[in-house]
């Protein structure tokens, strides 16, 4: 009867749940959005009891869509939006603060303090991440830092702290399971990655009371079943990772250098380094790509904060399109950028540059700009950050890469797609299923419950779609020349301007 395994993909801007088969296909996808507050510039929020309501809708709905019942779920796999930050009554389980998104950047000035206090490298060389907003720890502190009475709970062990796995996994369980996986909690600047342990110094550098963190689990195991009554049969939980890890393993990047980049409101790009972690000369994170049987594979990791947000802000607040899929065509309508630069600094530069004060810019618009050439440098910005990060991870990883696997919905963007092959000059291949964050959490979920006997049975199933061959022209290299030139003038404006 288990004929299938159920991936919750806990989403940036939506709850979705999908429906995979022994195949790897999609047999069903239920999605729901959910509010993104905007409380003050800069600073991000969700309501976690939204994303709670809204995932579970989706559960309930892709089951009664597929006309599958909850016994035939052989068990369920969980993804998450990662760093993103709630904390809740133990009693109660209600948050005591919104959740705060990876995005907001609230929290520069905490980092801005520690840095002063020579407390970079320290977080730096146990958790392999420099000190930024981006990050749990810092949030963490926020909110506790908000509310004398609300600290004094924490440290009584009365309020609970999760990534968004944490927490659905606590609903999902009724309150009797708290844990995180090791790639969630290596985002946190409080998980020490070579010991696999939370770190005391850490914790005291931020003052965080232990008592509200989460037991860590590997990405593959069992770690409980949905309460009674929530499903019509309780269906164990046996997968988790955070979504960029998800889908480095849904892409089975599973050999040192393979690397995925991951094209959604952000871009992520993830290089398996193998079972020792890298650190970087050129400001990636190292991080923990996924942790099987007790063996933990590392990973250089880059983020871009904004790549499918950058098309959301054409659409929603410069209206020059009227849905994300229209930038393509819109993009085709001329043959080049025009000598436009979007640099798409709406959320601060993450990596190479790490500058959390930077802000957008679009550069060298004159009288016949047209709107096709903002679309094309849009596209073309995304590609030259994916690029920026990628060439950084091949002097630290001391690999040259061949080609690259993409997923997420900007990879179904063939013009996207092609600009990224010419400007990197490797092949760009998209796999059959483009959902391969929510694989990945399949693949571990049904690993652990032997829906699958293997990783070799895995690797069968993952399967390409389209490959994209670099063309030379003399475009790319102008497109290369104009961005460096107008990146640098932007992010030294906001360092030193």
């Amino acid at each position: 009867m288990n004929n299938y395994i159920l991936a919750i993909d806990a989403g940036t801007t939506s709850s979705r749940a999908i429906i995979f088969d022994r195949s790897g296909t999609s047999v069903g996808v239920a999605q729901h959005e959910f509010t993104q507050h905007f409380p003050k510039e800069g600073w991000v929020e969700h309501d976690a009891e939204e994303i709670w309501k809204t995932q579970l809708k989706a559960i309930k709905e892709v089951l009664v869509n597929s006309n599958i019942q909850a016994n035939q779920i052989h068990a369920m796999g969980i993804t998450n939006q990662r760093e993103t930050t709630i904390l809740w009554d133990r009693k109660t389980g209600i948050p005591v603060h919104r959740a705060i998104v990876w995005q907001d950047r609230r929290t520069a000035g905490i980092c801005d303090v520690l840095r002063k206090e020579g407390k970079d490298d320290l977080f730096y060389q146990k958790t392999g991440l420099l000190l930024d907003a981006y990050f749990s720890g810092t949030k963490i502190k926020w909110i506790l830092d908000q509310d004398p009475a609300l600290r004094k709970k924490a440290e009584n062990g009365e309020l609970a702290f999760g990534t968004v796995d944490s927490w659905l996994i606590w609903n999902l369980t009724e309150g009797t399971v708290h844990v995180t996986d090791a790639t969630n909690a290596s985002r946190t600047l409080l998980y020490n990655i070579h010991s696999l342990k939370w770190d005391q110094e850490l914790l005291a550098a931020l003052d965080i009371p232990e008592a509200i963190l989460p037991k860590v689990v590997s990405c593959s195991e069992i770690v409980g079943n949905t309460a009674k009554g929530l499903l019509e049969h309780a269906i164990p939980i046996s997968g988790i990772a955070g979504d960029q890890q998800a889908a480095l393993f849904g892409q089975m990047c599973i050999a040192p250098g393979d690397v995925k980049n991951t094209y959604g409101t952000g871009c992520f790009c993830i290089m398996n380094t193998g079972e020792k972690p890298v650190q970087s000369q050129n400001k990636m994170l190292t991080t923990i790509g996924y942790q099987i049987n007790g063996k933990v594979n590392y990973a250089l990791e880059g983020s871009v904060f904004i790549a499918g947000a950058a098309v959301q802000w054409l659409r929603d607040q410069l209206g020059i399109i009227s849905s994300a899929p229209e930038i393509e065509a819109l993009a085709k309508t001329v043959e080049n950028n025009g000598g436009v630069t979007f640099i798409p600094a709406l959320a601060g530069l993450g990596a190479p540059h790490w500058n959390p004060h930077a802000t957008g810019s679009i550069i060298g618009i004159t009288r016949g700009t047209q709107k096709g050439h903002i679309a094309r440098a849009t596209l073309e910005a995304i590609a030259m950050r994916t690029k920026e990060i990628i060439t950084a991870m091949q002097k630290d990883a001391q690999v040259t890469f061949k080609s690259l696997k993409v997923d997420g919905g900007g990879s179904t963007n063939d013009l996207l797609m092609q600009i990224q092959s010419n400007l990197l000059q490797v092949e760009v291949i998209r796999p059959e299923t483009t959902e391969t964050t929510a694989l990945g959490a399949a693949f571990f979920a049904g690993l652990a419950s032997g829906y699958w006997p293997s990783l070799e049975s895995l690797s069968d199933i993952w399967k390409v779609n389209k490959k994209f061959s670099p063309e030379k022209n003399k475009e790319n290299q102008k497109i290369i020349d104009l961005w460096n030139q107008r990146i640098s003038k932007v992010s030294d404006f906001h360092t030193n301007g």
